[in-house]
């Protein structure tokens, strides 16, 4: 298939089910965390309608339409540039009949659907607070990384507003904002179910929690077991092979 590259733009691949993105190496890279959290997704029910809020160069996306049986998942981007290089991805896939992507603000997604219209939500938001951590010159990583578009109670009000009844939340975020990701779950109806704790390695702090919420639901969480990246040889655990395709 013949995608026209701009410049720094290459193509990676995923090693999964022959798929591939295309990225930037100028810009904002995807990580682990947004393999993580596609993998933590990937039992949502079958014939769901996703969205992805803040979906970057469509990743997330991209993994969910071939590790789970949904039938359309929206993609939502603020950046231009971004947003044209994720549909280059989605051509260069075939997957114009599932993955659809969005050059929107997520704070204007009250226009363009309808309030308890959506399935499952999953999301990897910006991780620190507008004017914390150190800042990157370069306003693609920055946007990525701070909430200079919109905060974390952003992205769960907007959950909130968009999710059905019992529709499933999923997120990737750092440890340090679990008070704040619990209180604002809680406060917008959206009722934490599971969390994952995900650490380099046993003799680490965790680097990132996986989380789920249900859209008013019962109280009751679940903590499950401890995900290692590493193992004491600096070797990929079991798990994260498994989740990349390498066993």
């Amino acid at each position: 298939m013949n995608i026209k590259l701009d410049k720094n733009e290459v193509i990676e691949d995923l090693e999964f089910n022959n798929l591939k993105i295309i990225q930037n190496k100028k810009g904002f890279c995807f990580g682990i965390d947004s393999i993580l959290l596609s993998d933590f997704a990937k039992n949502i029910k079958k014939n769901s309608i996703v969205l992805d809020l803040g979906t970057g160069t469509g990743i997330i996306s991209i993994l969910l339409c071939e590790k789970s049986k949904l039938k359309k998942i929206t993609g939502i981007e603020i950046q231009k540039d971004v947003y044209e290089m994720a549909k280059k991805s989605i051509k260069l896939n075939k997957l114009e009949n599932k993955f659809e992507i969005i050059n929107e603000n997520i704070l204007n997604l009250n226009n363009l659907f309808e309030k308890n219209s959506i399935d499952v939500i999953v999301t990897n938001p910006p991780y620190k607070k507008k004017n914390t951590g150190i800042i990157n010159e370069n306003e693609k990583k920055l946007i990525s990384r701070h909430e200079i578009t919109a905060d974390l109670e952003d992205f769960i009000k907007i959950a909130k507003d968009l999710l059905k009844d019992k529709g499933e939340f999923y997120m990737v975020h750092r440890p340090e904002r679990l008070v704040d990701i619990l209180s604002l779950m809680r406060k917008y109806k959206i009722e934490p179910k599971i969390l994952r704790l995900v650490y380099s390695n046993k003799n680490k702090e965790p680097k990132l929690i996986l989380i789920k919420g249900i859209k008013n639901a019962k109280q009751f969480l679940k903590l499950e077991s401890n995900l290692y990246i590493y193992d004491e040889n600096g070797e990929y655990t079991e798990e994260i092979k498994k989740i990349y395709n390498k066993i």
